[in-house]
């Protein structure tokens, strides 16, 4: 997930050293999360068939190829073929790590370490956000970017010592399985979380500097929300397993990330407080949902089997991923108004509400009978 945060914080010095529009750097996230979608339709049986040990190897080869050829592309279209690449391990961080995390996590911990696992993705902001920039402002973007391939060659060597030296696989087909209708609805409030996500992640920066934010603090917002999304998928998916039905705990959280995007949208050039209210507000909530989700899915057997079902909503997820920042684009360039883009992000929150409801209906419904 770094390529989204990488993007978002050194966006500005790679649109103006290779000279094309900031607005272009959600087609970027689109590329990358767009693949990644569509390969997650397989990579719950790709994971299965392959095992824990072989997929981290894909899974962080990927990440290595595309961080490789983005430190030395020249122009904006081998940008998104390298950004796609990264496609390829998001589709498969879910299902293998939580496929490790059934196998190997007794289960009175499987909530904690899924919350632990998901802070990683914050990891990522929190790096983005304060070491990255402090690296290209010394060195050059392509350095930071670059400096990330010896950490993922050091993880290809470190993958057999964390999984099982056996591989017993469950599937011999990469068979596409549909998912049943309390899974459909989990991976519908994904997708429009995911939606609402990306393109705040994706154009804080941008909407920071607008208001006469400079650079580096701007970028100081994505580690602020980075660490706000650590703490709370730490803390609240523990707290969310012991709930009869998380479902109304995504509520909430949706809920008030919507707030304060609406806080963030009013932000101005003599006042700057709103984004950093932003940055924390949507940190500490919208961020807690997928790994919410991902410990509903290893959890409840009713979701399907834990490798599907990750890969599903990833899908969802990744697809909102993908739609968000272009969206988020295209909107304020139609309206002219950047308020009309911070406006939908709100009204996808909103109806996000709307499917919790649905889901915890379903839930209940199911239960019952």
């Amino acid at each position: 997930m770094l390529v989204l945060y990488a993007t978002s914080t050194l966006g500005p010095l790679l649109s103006s050293d290779l000279h094309f529009d900031p607005t272009l750097l959600g087609y970027l996230i689109m590329s990358s999360f767009g693949f990644a979608a569509v390969l997650s339709l397989w990579a719950g049986a790709i994971v299965d068939y392959l095992g824990s040990r072989y997929s981290l190897l894909v899974l962080f080869c990927s990440v290595g190829l595309a961080f490789t050829l983005i430190a030395v592309v020249e122009s904006f279209y081998s940008l998104l073929i390298a950004a796609a690449i990264c496609g390829i391990a998001q589709a498969l961080a879910n299902p293998v790590t939580n496929l490790l995390i059934a196998q190997q996590v007794p289960p009175e911990k499987k909530a904690s370490i899924v919350g632990l696992k998901q802070a990683g993705v914050q990891l990522a902001a929190l790096i983005a956000g304060l070491i990255l920039p402090t690296i290209a402002m010394q060195y050059g973007w392509r350095v930071a970017y670059g400096i990330i391939v010896p950490i993922t060659i050091f993880f290809c060597l470190s993958v057999s010592s964390v999984t099982p030296k056996k591989h017993i696989r469950t599937r011999t087909r990469l068979k596409l399985l549909p998912p049943n209708s309390l899974l459909l609805r989990l991976m519908m409030i994904q997708f429009l979380i995911g939606t609402s996500l990306s393109a705040f992640v994706t154009y804080l920066p941008t909407f920071a500097i607008q208001q006469n934010m400079a650079l580096p603090l701007a970028d100081t917002l994505i580690a602020v929300f980075g660490v706000m999304g650590m703490i709370s998928r730490i803390v609240l998916t523990p707290m969310g397993a012991k709930l009869k039905d998380e479902s109304l705990l995504l509520f909430m959280l949706a809920a008030i990330a919507a707030v304060s995007m609406a806080i963030t949208m009013n932000a101005a050039p003599d006042s700057h407080w709103q984004l950093w209210a932003g940055a924390i507000g949507v940190g500490l909530t919208a961020v807690a949902t997928n790994a919410i989700a991902m410990s509903m899915l290893i959890r409840d057997p009713a979701f399907g089997p834990v490798t599907f079902s990750s890969g599903f909503v990833s899908v969802a997820f990744f697809a909102g991923f993908a739609l968000g920042p272009p969206l988020f684009a295209v909107v304020s360039i139609y309206s002219e108004d950047l308020l009309v883009s911070w406006n939908t992000l709100i009204g996808i929150l909103l109806l996000a509400c709307v499917m919790t409801i649905a889901l915890a209906s379903a839930r209940r419904h199911k239960v019952e009978h």
